[in-house]
């Protein structure tokens, strides 16, 4: 299945916070879109491993994600070297996205600069013939590079270096945020307090939306920042 967007997170629910909003509004148009998680969060203060990965398919359901993939890689520990690459370059041929979506270049949890890192160096290498990966059934996979690597916007901010209009999509968007019944905040809970868990952090995320749709003249957006320097065909496509 080819897609037309890849969005890869470090744990389960950062894409959801992060860029939900814009996958969204991507399957409303007919695009394919997916979600490749790097590890089940298994070192989260709340939750097992068996209820994220019950949230994480909620979440995909009300995203209508045309796919959902895990590749169990060590929470807090996974590295950008050969053996992740590699695993990233086989999810990359074998969907072969137009566009990659990748954790933000530096936060506040470190494995999610190490993930940006992790995700732009295997788009590159995912590109080179001399790459050899295999598919499931022990093919060679043929080459491939997406054309764009954008980074979402996690806790640090960051000024955006285009912001997307998700306004008729955020509705949806925090219900599959809140398909995370374990980690955001719920008064009945007796699980401990952690930093997502405070209603403040999910006002945060609102209160961001909001200020990046009045950038824009739009009631909601979500920001994404680059790493080397955007084009457009003519000056209208800027409108």
């Amino acid at each position: 299945m080819k897609l037309d967007i890849l969005a890869f997170g470090a744990h389960p629910d950062d894409v959801e916070l992060s860029c939900s909003g814009t996958l969204i509004k991507a399957v409303t148009f007919g695009k394919k879109v997916g979600v490749v998680d790097f590890t089940c969060g298994e070192l989260g203060t709340r939750g097992t491993v068996a209820q994220r990965e019950q949230e994480a398919g909620q979440a995909a359901e009300i995203m209508g994600l045309s796919v959902r993939e895990q590749l169990g890689f060590r929470d807090g520990f996974f590295q950008n070297e050969e053996s992740h690459q590699l695993a990233l370059i086989h999810m990359i041929r074998k969907y072969q996205p137009d566009v990659v979506l990748a954790n933000a270049i530096r936060d506040r949890h470190p494995d999610h600069g190490r993930a940006a890192e992790l995700a732009r160096e295997a788009c590159f290498k995912a590109g080179l013939q001399k790459v050899v990966t295999t598919d499931d059934e022990g093919n060679e996979q043929a080459a491939w590079r997406p054309r764009a690597v954008y980074h979402y916007i996690q806790s640090i901010p960051h000024t955006p270096d285009f912001i997307v209009d998700v306004s008729n999509m955020w509705e949806t968007k925090i219900r599959a945020i809140k398909a995370y019944k374990t980690q955001f905040f719920d008064p009945n809970s007796e699980e401990p307090d952690t930093y997502i868990s405070s209603p403040r952090f999910l006002e945060m995320i609102h209160s961001r939306a909001i200020h990046w749709g009045h950038e824009i003249g739009v009631q909601y957006g979500e920001g994404y920042t680059v790493g080397r320097t955007l084009g457009v065909n003519d000056i209208h496509s800027l409108l």
